[in-house]
């Protein structure tokens, strides 16, 4: 398990996975996308751009620490990206939500 980190530490390391790491889709994410019709070029771009507002929450049965990117894709809804660092240069998204506030 990769220990917890601060907000802005964990945008650091996301960035540094999108630019030459291990980025892996978790099928849960795969489904949510077509259940909420969410294109997965607007969850790329929220990884890319958004910011991480909350903070972590430990996930006890995974025992990993999990963060939720979010972000506004250009002609899209509001999302939440839920992300967890399986290594330092290995990130695995969870799943995705639709933010309507």
């Amino acid at each position: 398990m990769v220990p917890r980190v601060s907000k802005t530490d964990a945008l650091k390391l996301l960035r540094k996975c999108l630019q030459g790491g291990i980025v892996e889709y978790h099928p849960h994410f795969e489904r949510r996308c077509r259940e909420r019709g969410v294109d997965p070029r607007d969850a790329q771009y929220v990884l890319r751009n958004g910011f991480i507002y909350d903070e972590p929450e430990l996930d006890i049965r995974f025992q990993e620490w999990r963060y939720k990117v979010e972000g506004k894709p250009p002609d899209s809804d509001k999302l939440k990206v839920v992300i967890a660092f399986l290594e330092r240069d290995e990130v695995l998204v969870i799943t995705i939500m639709l933010d309507r506030r």
